[in-house]
């Protein structure tokens, strides 16, 4: 088995704990609460998406380059991989997301998988929202799933690096 690592950041959204191994990264979580400190300096693949997750939070960034490796069920894969393609600061419903997943009426299903969802901001799961337009769904709170597309809405003018 190959060795896991974690890292923890702050941000404007709460703590974020990054976890990854074998130079992927393989989850972006809403940790709560911050750890106590460790003196090890993480893997550089971690630092690596630290540092883009910084640079999104100071709205320099709109996609994400690091390697990531999801684990999930075919279907949540599927879902997942829609998100990747919703633009920065747009939204669409989970509707649209079954429909492009070629399961039309399996808009719970994709609540589910955005529920699951183990790459928080990276894919981006807030990016969706109701049919009608409502924010729903976010599990950690609307009130973060409302601020990250409004800081994305705020920075549209940016370039990404």
């Amino acid at each position: 088995m190959k060795e896991f690592f974690l890292k923890y950041i702050d941000s404007p959204v709460g703590v974020l704990k990054i976890a990854g191994r074998a130079g992927a990264i393989t989850s972006v979580s809403y940790a709560g609460a911050r750890p106590g400190s460790t003196k090890e300096k993480a893997p550089e693949f971690l630092e690596r998406c630290a540092k883009e997750l910084g640079e999104y939070f100071d709205g320099k960034r709109r996609e994400f380059t690091v390697k990531l490796s999801p684990e999930g069920t075919d279907f949540q894969m599927k879902v997942w991989m829609e998100l990747l393609k919703i633009p920065y600061g747009e939204t669409v419903s989970y509707q649209l997301i079954a429909e492009r997943t070629g399961n039309p009426k399996a808009a719970r299903a994709v609540g589910m998988a955005n529920n699951k969802n183990p790459l928080a901001i990276i894919v981006p799961c807030h990016r969706v929202i109701g049919k009608n337009g409502k924010m729903v769904g976010y599990a950690t709170g609307i009130w973060k799933k409302e601020w990250l597309l409004s800081h994305e809405r705020e920075n549209m003018a940016v370039k990404s690096e």
